[in-house]
């Protein structure tokens, strides 16, 4: 017997956020120790390196995952999504096991590619103020931008506007703009130059969630009304809404 569509689409959609962001966290990981590697000596060049190759990874990955699943790759964009209203409460909630464990698989192949143990435990601590704040503030933009484009008719534009966001956001912001609560955790599994000590881990996802909240409120006061739906796909919006990283 033919299983019904939405349960299909929405296991569609589950692939898809579960590929995208194991792909996302070797991205982010796999081209830090890329970098790592050729530039010892020069922090500014490795995160430049790293930035960049976040930045036009991030928009391919949206370009080939956005019509299955919105490519979200983050519990935040799913969740502000569904508080307005362009996703439901529960693919919100089934998204965020396959975008954890996406970015838990995505850090131990990049460990992998690079001849590294599969599993290694972070060291990096990043529990300044300061890194708080900037999680907040990324987070929040990110999510902006996201719905900005949505609720005004141009979300065709997200996918090069999240890739140039991320990368700026690398540099204007002190924590180097993880954003994304899945990639925080995946991070964790990398000892390498994108790594994140576990114990850094609560006051970055902390901060992430408080900067999607104040995102949402901004998206309703800025953009009250939503512009005409974007035609469906099996029932879930065709890449209305899109992603994180870093």
């Amino acid at each position: 017997m033919a299983e019904p569509g939405g349960q299909a689409a929405l296991r569609r959609a589950l692939l898809a956020e579960l590929l995208g962001s194991a792909l996302l966290a070797a991205l982010v990981i796999g081209s830090g120790i890329a970098a790592q590697r050729l530039s010892p000596d020069d922090t500014g060049l490795r995160l430049l390196e790293n930035a960049a190759a976040t930045a036009v990874g991030l928009f391919a990955l949206i370009l080939v995952f956005g019509p299955v699943s919105g490519a979200h790759f983050n519990p935040v964009v799913s969740f502000a999504a569904a508080a307005l209203g362009e996703l439901s409460w529960r693919d919100a909630v089934a998204y965020l096991p396959a975008q954890v464990g996406g970015c838990v698989g995505g850090a131990a192949l990049a460990n992998v590619m690079f001849s590294l143990d599969a599993v290694s435990i972070a060291t990096t601590a990043r529990t300044s103020a300061a890194h708080g704040v900037s999680e907040v503030v990324a987070t929040a933009g990110l999510v902006l931008v996201i719905f900005a484009l949505v609720r005004s008719g141009r979300a065709e534009r997200a996918p090069a506007a999240v890739g140039a966001y991320i990368g700026a956001a690398y540099w204007f912001t002190s924590s180097t703009s993880f954003a994304n609560p899945a990639i925080t955790v995946g991070r964790v599994f990398s000892d390498t130059f994108a790594g994140i000590a576990p114990a850094s881990v609560a006051l970055f996802v902390g901060a992430q969630l408080v900067g999607g909240g104040l995102a949402v409120l901004l998206v309703r006061v800025l953009y009250p009304s939503a512009a005409p739906p974007v035609p469906a796909v099996d029932g879930l919006a065709s890449g209305a809404v899109l992603s994180s990283a870093r």
